[in-house]
């Protein structure tokens, strides 16, 4: 008898997925527009984690092999969102807004590598790695979207906190953080060069 029970607990906790769970996908991301948490889509799916991301892939490969599509699916640290191709952009152009366009300098895009790659930062911080006031570029990269604020650090007089956003990975072309490429101790060193020289360029004659 205690046998049959867990069996049919067993049967009602079981996942039983949707009918059609790639136009579900297709559907939610559409209507969302903006990326989708993969738990949150799993769960729209009564699919699991792995299954849901199986899912993903699979049609993935069928959006980027069939040249008659003009979307496809990208993934964002955990996160899924329905998007053009890359290829349509000059047919997009002549009716979409024009999309943002970033001036990163060398200061700001150096900024932004730091932000990358030792956030959750503050201000302080990135200056301390780059010797000079960061005010201006932090303000641009808001500006942009390309970070944003995390919090504040739990210390004396509550700084803010930075770190990069899905906008950064999307202009970047990569999916999480862990597929960017590794800084060395020497490059950090270049940074404190080139800010000591923007140091001696701003100073008055």
């Amino acid at each position: 008898m205690s046998e049959e029970i867990l069996e049919i607990n067993s049967t009602e906790n079981e996942l039983i997925p949707v009918e059609n769970p790639k136009a579900v996908v297709e559907a939610v991301l559409f209507a969302m527009g903006n990326s989708v948490e993969l738990k949150k889509l799993a769960s729209v799916l009564n699919m699991s984690d792995t299954e849901t991301k199986a899912l993903i892939g699979s049609m993935q490969e069928e959006y980027n092999s069939d040249v008659n599509r003009g979307i496809t699916i990208v993934e964002l640290e955990g996160s899924i969102q329905m998007c053009s191709k890359t290829e349509m952009y000059e047919h997009l152009m002549k009716i979409a807004t024009v999309p943002k366009h970033y001036s990163l300098t060398d200061t700001v895009l150096e900024t932004l590598s730091i932000v990358a790659y030792k956030q959750p930062v503050t201000r302080i911080e990135i200056e301390k790695i780059r010797g000079v006031n960061c005010d201006h570029a932090v303000n641009k990269l808001l500006e942009y979207g390309l970070i944003t604020e995390l919090g504040r650090l739990d210390a004396p007089g509550r700084p803010l906190l930075f770190g990069t956003t899905e906008e950064f990975l999307r202009c970047f072309g990569v999916k999480s953080l862990d597929e960017l490429p590794t800084v060395s101790a020497e490059r950090l060193e270049e940074f404190k060069k080139e800010a000591a020289e923007e140091i001696q360029l701003s100073l008055p004659i």
